[in-house]
């Protein structure tokens, strides 16, 4: 199914999916096999060993590409799995430019062990230009972004830094997960490739761990396909077929956290107990023109400031029902959470001072629920901060 003039919509429910050739089940077979009999040594039908190949694993990447409009998908145990290949290809030697707003996974593993390999990162403000292009060094050989950036919602020009990056030889990687395919398309912005922890919204039900990558260049392709068989950071078959059941629903689900996230970013904009709101979709957003620009939709992950501190924010997070307190974000249920003690911890303080993650910072992930029910949630909670407050 290559016909690139379908839209979003029905590619996330036909992409890569054909029925089963052997019975004509319209949904893929789960094949929960680790190997492949050969009529004669050598001879197969297209796979030997799950870890290299797997026939649930095939049409995820397929659909995979055709959502992301890349030649080539690979899908990993993990989106950290997916990143550590990427990294892997490079030599002891070279440099990365990194955004300095990153999941803190992502700064955990390129500091504590891709810097192990004589990998040298710059950390940067890459919502400017200039600081990007300035960290440039002659062994610089990829570019790391995120956009928007998690927690603080900072929007990356993604054409801008490919347009740098390019010029000094080196590659342009976005992460993706915030966004989906459904509202950016960095490989059309110029990005060489994207990645995804799709344990987020393309799977978008909080029961799978994985992670991917997009991309067109194909002889990188083929040496991430081999470092991906030889470290045998590979999905199972279980969860391969519960995401390709996840994206079938991909741009609806979008859709809804859209609508959602920004009732939500309203609402709390005037609220009497927020410093302050950081949604791309407000126009108070330093760079709502931007992301009217390069996304076409804003997504469900907003970030507010609590008036108070530590103990404002623990009554506030103890007091939701609705909103679950969890780490991760992406699935149909609503998730709020403390980044400086929960999914942001591993980095430093100072640090996490320096790029604005505060003890009364909040993020949200908007689920699919009634907007009523989820006002009302946030509305019990802040009366418990309050009602100590008044006392």
């Amino acid at each position: 199914m290559a016909d690139h003039h379908l839209k979003i919509e029905t590619l996330a429910v036909h992409a890569g999916v054909e029925p089963d050739p052997l019975t004509g089940a319209v949904m893929t077979p789960i094949y929960q096999t680790s190997t492949y009999a050969q009529p004669s040594p050598g001879e197969h039908k297209g796979y030997e060993y799950s870890r290299t190949d797997n026939p649930t694993r095939t049409p995820l990447q397929k659909a995979l590409a055709e959502l992301e409009g890349a030649q080539h998908a690979l899908v990993f145990s993990s989106g950290l799995s997916a990143i550590d290949a990427v990294l892997n290809t490079l030599q002891a030697g070279d440099h990365v430019v990194a955004g300095d707003d990153l999941y803190g996974g992502t700064y955990r593993l390129f500091t504590k062990v891709i810097a192990r390999r004589g990998i040298e990162f710059s950390f940067v403000p890459a919502q400017d230009l200039e600081s990007v292009r300035a960290a440039i060094r002659p062994n610089t050989r990829l570019v790391w972004l995120e956009t928007p950036t998690n927690p603080m919602l900072s929007l990356v020009d993604i054409q801008a830094i490919s347009e740098i990056a390019h010029s000094a030889g080196a590659r342009v990687c976005v992460d993706n997960t915030f966004m989906s395919p459904v509202f950016q398309r960095p490989l059309e912005l110029g990005a060489d490739l994207v990645m995804h922890s799709m344990t987020k919204y393309l799977n978008g039900h909080s029961d799978v761990v994985m992670g991917c990558v997009m991309l067109n260049d194909s002889s990188w392709f083929a040496e991430l396909k081999f470092l991906q068989n030889a470290v045998g950071a590979v999905p199972a078959p279980m969860d391969c077929f519960l995401v390709l059941r996840g994206l079938k629903t991909l741009a609806v689900r979008m859709q809804r956290h859209a609508e959602n996230g920004a009732r939500v970013a309203e609402w709390l904009a005037e609220h009497p107990w927020v410093e302050r709101v950081i949604f791309p979709g407000l126009a108070s957003h330093p760079q709502h023109e931007l992301a009217r620009r390069q996304m076409s939709g804003f997504g469900g992950m907003i970030t507010f400031f609590l008036k108070g501190g530590l103990e404002e924010s623990r009554r506030f997070l103890s007091a939701v029902q609705l909103f679950t307190l969890a780490e991760s974000l992406g699935g149909v249920e609503s998730l709020i959470e403390h980044p400086a003690i929960m999914t942001h911890a591993s980095i430093p303080p100072a640090i996490r001072q320096e790029i604005g993650i505060h003890d009364n910072l909040i993020r949200i992930s908007c689920g699919i629920e009634h907007i009523d029910d989820l006002l009302q949630d946030l509305k019990t909670a802040f009366a418990a901060v309050e009602s100590v407050a008044v006392r």
